[in-house]
């Protein structure tokens, strides 16, 4: 047997997913993740998973490993190279203010002190030409100095180098020349946009978690090796594409985003098959809780990132998925405040010790505690990780918040669970209400090993009438990394005014991107054949200071330039209401993603319900409290491996399988599709 295998590093879980490509079956693990030792955990799921590592032809893996280095500030002692009298750039960074009335506004906390940051003489000019060459003496000079400081990574980020790299490519030579083994990250292999700050915060993130994960891949590779595996690891990206191990080392925050993403490829690809055009994407797991927003079947791609939110976080620019993430998971802590007033997350119980109910230690109420309290999870079923549910020790800490707030223990989880629905409805708004879009239009494919119990009342909560739960929910993020596909990202700051260029110059600067694309493909093994390139735009009208990104057409077809500004004005029109058709635009950046089109798994149709089946028999019954008011009310419990296309189960009832559980509340129902799919329409409504 030969397995291609797909691991998926999250805060409480290692979820694994095994395609067996001889006969066309997959296999999963999930197990407990390891904080203290990530890779530990990729053994323990691949055991979980009963995949022998010696049996693995490639390995994708999606970690948590940059996240937490940025977010616990447990990386390296980093140092910041730029230009003569941009020293103070990365401190004072942008003068806006989200918070416009907030007394007790902070600023974003840099990752690399002031007194880290060094000045060297040199200067590009803004159109690439070199006015001040390098100062090479002092380089060499200021290399001794980091040495002798005790600095382990620099980044280097030079004014203009994202016009002309010269200058960088020159010192970061030096740099390891003068210290081999110092990581040292040059601002231009990460992005060739310009704004200073959020280049400098991006190269300086890069440097701060680089030599960590340098040392996690190459632990990885070495122990993977050790089995007698001859896996090709491949690392899933924050932009929803897989990277070899050079590139990632180099570029360690590409790593940012890489769990979530691997379930918005699912999802796309999972559209693709059910011919929808539009999904909303809603991950759940023991920690966090993620939306996206699925559009034509393509990526929905952010141009950065900000470690910690938007209000007081640090810019990370770099290509990713365009994902909302809140602290709202399985595992979120339900804390009471000094007002006592009940709130959940974004503290999370974690892996270690997990909910009170995992019975390993913990004595905080968690939302899972709150479910198990009422009756939402069998507590008489192992849960993954060979986790034995605690149905005392969740009473014991709901109870412990039930005091506080002076309400009955039943009453407080149904509190817990609304609380945590609400926020997570939230996610979801926030990428749809807050962009001029409806939730209601849109199917919510529900996955993560907490999804598909808590979705029915998000949906409720967003007035969303169809939810979409996918095969295998639980390792969902998983198995779309085994579907994505190779992906590079390249960018290009050209500001370019549209009735000043011609289709043969904006293409032949696309042709010089494609060539570098074409390259960093074939470095990591691709072959001609299986390259695809897609063109991109940042456009604004002049005088805008911010840009949207639009698809760039065959300029040389039935399209031209004047089509360009066609896309670009409905883009407009669509994401702010308005656009301005008698205004020039211009080109700020251009953008290319270069694909390799993998093999991937397929997706499987299940048996076919005969007329006189169309209604499944039960495994069982039992309590459920969906309703404080109503109390306790019968759920009919079914085995979802035992389902068949076109049967119907109405709730209340639970759909079980060995990693979740689906939970219908009352007027729900659902329907199994061919591919194996539950359909479930939400509350009665038309589906």
């Amino acid at each position: 047997m030969t397995v291609r295998v797909a691991v998926d590093i999250g805060g409480t879980f290692t979820d694994v997913v095994g395609f067996d490509e001889e006969h066309g079956s997959i296999v999963i693990g999930k197990t407990l993740s390891t904080p203290n030792d990530l890779i530990e955990g990729i053994f323990t799921g691949l055991e979980a998973a009963d995949v022998d590592p010696a049996a693995t032809t490639a390995l994708v893996h999606g970690s948590t490993v940059v996240i937490n280095s940025l977010i616990e500030r447990k990386g390296a002692r980093a140092a910041i190279i730029t230009t003569e009298g941009f020293r103070d750039v990365y401190e004072i960074g942008r003068v806006n203010r989200p918070d416009a009335f907030n007394l007790g506004f902070t600023k974003h906390r840099a990752l690399v002190p002031r007194d880290d940051v060094f000045e060297i003489a040199e200067r590009v000019r803004a159109d690439g030409r070199v006015q001040t060459p390098l100062d090479q003496v002092a380089a060499r000079r200021l290399a001794r100095t980091l040495a002798e400081r005790g600095i382990e990574a620099a980044g280097v980020v030079l004014l203009h180098s994202y016009r002309n790299p010269e200058h960088e490519v020159l010192l970061g030579a030096i740099l390891r020349e003068e210290n081999p083994g110092m990581y040292v990250s040059l601002s231009h292999e990460l992005t060739r946009e310009y704004r200073e700050f959020e280049r400098t915060s991006t190269t300086a993130a890069n440097a701060f978690v680089g030599p960590k994960v340098s040392v996690y891949l190459s632990r990885l590779e070495s122990e993977l090796a050790a089995t007698g595996s001859p896996a090709e690891v491949s690392i899933m990206q924050s932009n929803g594409g897989l990277s070899d191990l050079a590139q990632i080392r180099q570029q360690s925050v590409q790593m940012m985003e890489s769990g979530p993403a691997g379930g918005v490829v699912g999802t796309i690809e999972l559209c693709k098959q059910m011919g929808y055009d539009d999904a909303i994407a809603f991950d759940m797991g023991g920690t966090t809780a993620k939306a996206a927003v699925i559009r034509s079947q393509t990526f929905p791609q952010a141009a950065e990132y900000f470690v910690g939110g938007y209000r007081t976080g640090l810019p990370i620019r770099i290509p990713c998925l365009d994902i909302v993430e809140v602290g709202t998971g399985g595992g979120s802590v339900a804390w009471v405040d000094s007002a006592d007033g009940l709130h959940v997350g974004p503290i999370s119980a974690g892996a270690d010790p997990g909910p009170a109910c995992y019975g390993r230690g913990g004595v905080e109420a968690t939302v899972t505690d709150a479910a198990v309290v009422l009756g939402l999870l069998d507590s008489g079923r192992a849960l993954s990780g060979e986790l034995q549910l605690d149905s005392a020790a969740a009473h014991s800490v709901v109870s412990t918040v039930a005091d506080r707030i002076g309400v009955d223990t039943v009453r407080t989880a149904s509190g817990i669970l609304a609380i945590a629905a609400a926020t997570m409805a939230n996610a979801v708004r926030a990428v749809t209400t807050e962009r001029g879009l409806d939730p209601r239009d849109f199917s919510l494919f529900a996955y993560g090993g907490n999804g598909p119990l808590h979705i029915s009342l998000v949906a409720r909560e967003l007035g969303v009438s169809r939810v979409v739960i996918p095969p295998v929910p639980a390792v969902f993020s998983a198995l779309g990394m085994l579907m994505a596909d190779v992906r590079h990202d390249l960018v290009l700051t050209e500001i370019t005014s549209l009735n000043r260029t011609t289709s043969e110059a904006l293409d032949s600067r696309f042709v010089s991107l494609e060539a570098d694309g074409r390259g960093k493909l074939a470095s990591s093994g691709v072959d001609d054949e299986q390259m695809s390139f897609i063109r991109y735009a940042d456009m604004r009208y002049v005088g805008q200071e911010h840009s949207l990104t639009v698809e760039v057409p065959d300029l040389f077809g039935a399209y031209g330039i004047g089509d360009l500004k066609s896309v670009f004005d409905l883009a407009h029109l669509d994401r702010f209401g308005h656009s301005a058709p008698d205004e020039n635009a211009e080109i700020v950046t251009l953008r290319l993603s270069a694909v390799g089109n993998v093999a991937r798994p397929s997706w499987a149709e299940i048996a076919q319900a005969g007329d006189d089946d169309l209604v499944p028999a039960p495994t069982g019954e039992r309590m459920v409290v969906l309703d404080p008011d109503e109390g306790p009310v019968p759920c009919v419990v079914y085995h979802r491996a035992a389902l068949l296309a076109g049967q119907t189960v109405t709730g209340p009832a639970a759909i079980e399988e060995g990693t979740t559980t689906t939970l219908l509340r009352t007027d729900d129902r659902v329907v199994v599709d061919t591919l194996g799919n539950l359909i479930m329409q939400i509350g009665g409504s038309a589906a």
